[in-house]
């Protein structure tokens, strides 16, 4: 079997690289017992403490060697704790509010090394600049790109407001690579789009769950509904979202559900772990504002809905997909999700670093754990009409080292490991593709979502050798024709 060649997930400047958490701000939190500490460890690390102090080739400062200890402790737990210094922790709250300072784009890590361009987000320092889809960076500030992190490579790209960064981009049709000199800046990013796709049906998407989330997206669907009071069927767009703040996900799930209905459960050691969330204001309203749901047309607890989900769909994405799928409330249709069940809970240290650290496992109103299994669509559709493209390459929760197991049921497999020369074929393929803008006239899983929607034939992912009617209910085994 050939080597597996990863494609990253999306990744926004303005949020933590990778996949995003369902986040829970706490203080620290006191157990009601101390278990005694391990003395003989203990001495083991004053030992090497001291070891390196004394004999290190040059001297290396106390503060450095208790932080990469605390770092690599956490970092050992699972995929998704870590240990945030100051500038990591502020980040991620810059995240988690919708602002950061940067450029204002989204990136990924391309085949070849280098960081490729997704998107510029509209009126951004990139988007200005004229930095384009499908451009790849290969210098920040004359430094190769090759051999660094996305996490580095981010870093080095967020910076103090007004402070410049030099880009070296490679761009298809160019024979020379072009300089980008740009100014960073404050960056205000939207996690909540939405349009009539045409008379009747509308498209809601969400890139990720941040504070400001659901009330963009009250906002957004009553605007929706103003345009057309009659609308009659929702596109509830998921792919790609790597997840965000628990809250949102509760916020979006609730505008779809029953009142009051149970949303997601979770569990962990602490007894503040071992929660069922309701769909009810004091669940997801971080904002101490009137409830931003009670407006909401009466409709939108009816309307015919489809969730579009992929491999890039993880967390707090999941919480939402698997919620409206056990109440039967909406078809998911795409591909299997990442995968990724856990809640993360910040612990502040300090008043400028913390720990991130994961606390529980979350489950939807069925108790069906998410964790390394994801959420499976009822209708599978591939991303193109040829094939799932990059997405059939991408990692997920199952692949990574130290994964936290699914307590519930029986793990999803793991990336299928493809033959190399297959790899190569997918890869050569998606060079010659253009970019997908969600929603767009060139979106076929949305395309196929309204199909569903209008109980008309859907092309499903070429695995498959059926085409569901919605109209009829029945599946047509096309390999007969």
């Amino acid at each position: 079997m050939g080597k597996k060649l990863k494609n990253s997930g999306l990744v926004g400047l303005g949020v933590v690289a990778g996949i995003a958490i369902s986040l829970q701000f706490s203080a620290m939190a006191q157990r009601p017992m101390d278990p005694p500490l391990p003395l003989e460890e203990l001495r083991q690390l004053a030992d090497v403490f001291g070891l390196i102090k004394s004999d290190y080739v040059e001297p290396v400062e106390d503060k450095k060697l208790l932080t990469e200890a605390i770092s690599g402790m956490v970092a050992s737990l699972d995929p998704h704790s870590a240990y945030l210094d100051k500038k990591a922790y502020a980040e991620l709250r810059e995240g988690s509010q919708g602002k950061f300072v940067g450029l204002g784009i989204e990136i990924g890590q391309s085949e070849d090394g280098y960081i490729k361009i997704v998107a510029p987000i509209e009126d951004s320092p990139a988007w200005r600049a004229g930095i384009k889809p499908g451009d790849l960076i290969s210098r920040l500030d004359n430094t190769p790109i090759k051999g660094m992190s996305l996490d580095e490579s981010i870093k080095k790209m967020r910076g103090e407001p007004n402070s410049k960064v030099s880009l070296t981009v490679l761009r298809k049709g160019e024979e020379e690579p072009l300089t980008f000199n740009i100014t960073r800046e404050e960056i205000h990013q939207k996690s909540v789009k939405g349009k009539l796709i045409e008379p009747g049906y509308a498209w809601l998407r969400i890139s990720q769950f941040q504070e400001p989330t659901v009330d963009d997206m009250a906002a957004k669907i009553i605007e929706l509904y103003k345009q057309d009071p009659n609308i009659k069927g929702l596109v509830l767009d998921l792919r790609n979202d790597p997840g965000g703040v628990l809250q949102g996900a509760i916020g979006v799930a609730a505008a779809f559900l029953p009142k009051d209905s149970p949303i997601v459960s979770t569990n962990g050691q602490l007894p503040d772990q071992k929660q069922i969330f309701y769909g009810r204001p004091e669940y997801y309203e971080l904002r101490g504002e009137a409830d931003a749901l009670a407006k909401l047309p009466a409709a939108i607890k009816k309307v015919p809905m489809v969730v579009l989900v992929n491999t890039g769909s993880a967390s707090a994405s999941e919480i939402v997909a698997g919620a409206l799928q056990d109440y039967k409330r909406a078809d998911i249709i795409g591909t299997q999700t990442f995968g990724k069940g856990s809640v993360q809970t910040i612990r502040q240290l300090t008043a400028d670093t913390a720990v991130k650290l994961t606390t529980a496992r979350y489950y939807t109103p069925n108790g069906r754990s998410i964790q390394a299994k994801g959420i499976t669509p009822d209708v599978a559709v591939d991303e193109n009409a040829d094939g799932d493209g990059l997405n059939a390459l991408r990692t997920r929760e199952a692949d990574l080292s130290k994964h936290l197991s699914n307590d519930r049921e029986a793990e999803g497999e793991k990336s299928k490991r493809d033959e190399l020369e297959e790899q190569i074929r997918i890869l050569a393929l998606e060079k010659n593709r253009k970019p997908l803008e969600y929603g767009s006239g060139e979106d076929f899983q949305l395309q196929q979502a309204l199909n569903h929607l209008k109980g008309l034939p859907v092309q499903l992912a070429k695995q498959s050798t059926a085409i569901v009617s919605t109209e009829t209910g029945l599946k047509k085994d096309l390999s007969k024709k």
